[in-house]
């Protein structure tokens, strides 16, 4: 005869269940790393962009060519996180430094929760350098800025 036990009686047990206390979590260094990398990658994609559209490499615009530029460059800077984390759970930067962002439950992230900690991006950037990003993420327990908090997201070793 044997017995058998469902598994979420075991978890109702303390002693025959433990959480994860460390699900790896990435703090401020490999998440500033990734960014330089994606940081990088975007500065080939607006220096390409602003070539193609002045024949030039020394090209500067003004009036409304440097309005249209530079909304083209935040729009393909905003898009680039947001489709890249909803889709693949990483951005370029974050897959060559092996993390990636996930839900809180460990699900993968999605479109939606990618557009709100995305959006939430221009606040954790404040003042200069990603100030309240980094220290919202120092005083986290998982490792979270403002946008993940709101996003129910977290950035996990991949």
């Amino acid at each position: 005869m044997s017995l058998s036990c469902p598994k979420k009686a075991l978890y109702a047990i303390p002693f025959l269940w433990r959480p994860i206390t460390d699900p790896n979590y990435q703090g401020i260094g490999p998440r500033l790393a990734a960014q330089i990398i994606d940081a990088i990658i975007l500065s080939i994609i607006f220096f390409i962009i602003g070539f193609g559209m002045s024949g030039s490499f020394t090209f500067s615009f003004e009036n409304e060519a440097a309005y249209s530029i530079i909304a083209l460059n935040a729009l393909i800077d905003f898009l680039y996180f947001i489709v890249l984390e909803g889709t693949s759970g990483a951005t370029l930067g974050k897959r060559l430094v092996k993390m990636k962002v996930v839900r809180e439950n460990g699900s993968p992230c999605g479109i939606r929760p990618s557009f709100v900690r995305n959006i939430l991006r221009i606040i954790d950037e404040l003042p200069v350098l990603y100030i309240i990003g980094m220290i919202l993420i120092s005083r986290s327990d998982k490792k979270r800025r403002l946008g993940d908090r709101v996003g129910k997201t977290v950035v996990i070793k991949a």
